[in-house]
């Protein structure tokens, strides 16, 4: 190759790597150390940096548009005015935002845009294959996702579907042979389909994996790395989630391409709407604490978060006897258990919904002014997690976290995270254990609550002064301790054995039992009668 060819290779090399790093000028506070997740790809979006837009700039279809605005949405999120252009031009995304700023649309609605061309009326099964595949660790988060898709696509002949288990699966397999566009469904349920063949992956445009860190958390790497090996090459790939970790960075090098990361604020920021307050209390306090909380009045609505399937069971029932309208929501209840009290609690019937950290991922509340960790998560990230389910769209939220002696570090790695100080609030009646120590190895222990004296027995000496003092006659004391009945040892039975000395023999000593002056004993059993010799007897002698 000549020079000049040579030199020009090498400037359109470099033209094309420059144009490649397209990033947004990120807020002073914000961390570099996100920009190494995507490489040179990176674009850190600060939420006033946004410029003011409406989806109608976002180059979506009418039918997408008038979907939205049929919602009440006219100006989109932060997260959503920056991935929608990129999805729809077919770039591989990292996208990160807090839970409630509307990521969910920020990749439903390009995907929409991206398979419209190819959305037919025709019933034949054949018009309808799956284009696009999004995962959702959990059941709850699977079905709010679906709901998403159904809403915006319902001026488009689009089908979708949800897949999920813990229901029959003949009704899905049914469903996908009339033929889907977009399958929601979790990994599981998705190899189920699998094996049974009732799912097709050769036209597959696009993947979303939808809060990627909590499919890592629940064990689902093996499961997405075998469906990814399923699926075409030439696709585009999504990942979304509310945090990221090192371990997200090692499941995106697999599965994108040159991918973009947006972000919005810093990593794990949550949002400013929500106020946050600790209760110290003792672990044996924590349900009388609950109880008051819940019936103060204040509480309106509320999820209360457990760490076990267990626990949050136990605490429902307490709860329910104390008279309060609560219900749980866990791995171990049934999906029609699980809908019913979800229904439930959106329509206002249940006051508290006991839930684990599984479960309450993808739970969407209209308006939830309160979440109450009864037990602190043991990985910081959880709890942002947790309160994302309040503050919701702007909305004011409250989290209160009741906290034990034991739980103290916890509270420590939580408000390195947020980097911020959480207030504490005693309650009076309610005080935490006398070991409770904030921030832990202080020296400075909490002083130990004051235990009133129990009032000692009197000796037996004073007892007798006072019946002494008690104004009876002398002589009718002795007169009732005479006619008392003598104490028997308990330790020596009514026959005379002796329980202390159960090996020494305490009968009448002196007499040898074959000798000829030993006294005859009368024989305890009856005379044996005569048993003839054909019958086994000796017959008369």
């Amino acid at each position: 190759m000549c020079s000049s060819s040579r030199s020009a290779a090498s400037d359109s090399k470099n033209c094309s790597k420059n144009c490649n790093r397209r990033r947004f000028k990120p807020p002073i506070n914000a961390p570099s150390e996100i920009n190494t997740l995507a490489g040179d790809n990176a674009i850190v979006i600060a939420a006033d940096a946004v410029p003011e837009i409406t989806f109608a700039d976002l180059g979506l279809a009418p039918e997408l548009l008038r979907a939205v605005l049929d919602e009440g949405y006219t100006k989109p999120t932060p997260i959503q005015a920056q991935a929608i252009p990129l999805v729809i031009s077919g770039k591989d995304i990292m996208g990160g935002a807090q839970t409630g700023t509307g990521k969910t649309a920020a990749f439903t609605l390009p995907i929409l845009q991206r398979i419209l061309p190819f959305a037919s009326s025709s019933p034949s099964p054949a018009k309808h294959p799956v284009r696009a595949l999004i995962l959702a660790p959990t059941r709850e988060l699977a079905m709010q996702v679906y709901e998403s898709v159904k809403t915006y696509s319902k001026h488009t002949p689009i089908r979708a579907m949800c897949a999920f288990g813990g229901v029959d699966i003949r009704p899905q397999i049914a469903e996908l042979k009339k033929g889907v566009e977009i399958l929601v469904a979790t990994p599981g349920r998705l190899l189920d389909h699998v094996e049974n063949k009732s799912v097709s992956f050769n036209s597959v445009q696009a993947l979303v994996l939808d809060e990627a860190d909590r499919m890592l958390d629940m064990g689902f790497v093996p499961d997405v790395t075998r469906i990814l090996n399923m699926l075409p090459v030439q696709r585009q790939s999504l990942l979304f989630s509310a945090t990221f970790s090192d371990e997200i960075k090692k499941l995106a090098d697999t599965m994108l391409k040159s991918p973009i990361l947006i972000e919005v604020a810093r990593r794990n920021q949550v949002s400013d709407t929500i106020t946050h307050r600790v209760h110290p209390v003792s672990e044996y306090g924590k349900r009388g604490l609950l109880t008051k909380l819940l019936k103060s009045g204040e509480i309106r609505q509320c999820i209360v978060f457990m760490r076990t399937k267990q626990g949050c069971s136990r605490l429902t029932r307490e709860l329910q006897r104390a008279g309060i309208k609560a219900d749980a929501i866990h791995g171990d209840k049934s999906q029609l258990e699980r809908i019913k009290a979800l229904e439930a609690f959106k329509g206002g019937e249940t006051h508290a919904l006991i839930a684990t950290d599984v479960a309450a991922r993808g739970l969407d509340v209209d308006d939830l002014p309160y979440v109450i960790n009864y037990e602190l998560p043991h990985t910081p990230e959880d709890y942002v997690h947790r309160i994302g389910r309040t503050g919701r769209a702007g909305k004011m939220g409250n989290a209160i976290s009741l906290v034990s002696a034991r739980e103290v570090v916890y509270l420590v790695d939580i408000e390195k995270l947020i980097k911020r100080p959480i207030e504490q609030v005693e309650v009076a009646g309610f005080e935490p254990e006398p070991e409770y120590e904030y921030p832990p190895g202080n020296k400075r222990k909490r002083s130990a609550p004051v235990v009133a004296p129990v009032a000692q027995r009197p000796e037996r000496s004073e007892r007798h002064e006072r019946s002494d003092r008690s104004g009876r006659p002398e002589r009718e004391r002795s007169d009732r301790q005479d006619r008392r009945p003598p104490r028997r040892n308990p330790m020596i039975a009514a026959d005379g054995f002796d329980f202390s000395k159960p090996y020494e023999d305490n009968s009448p000593r002196g007499d040898v039992p074959d000798s000829a002056t030993a006294v005859a004993k009368a024989d305890p059993h009856k005379p044996k009668k005569v048993v003839a010799a054909l019958l086994g007897g000796l017959g008369r002698k």
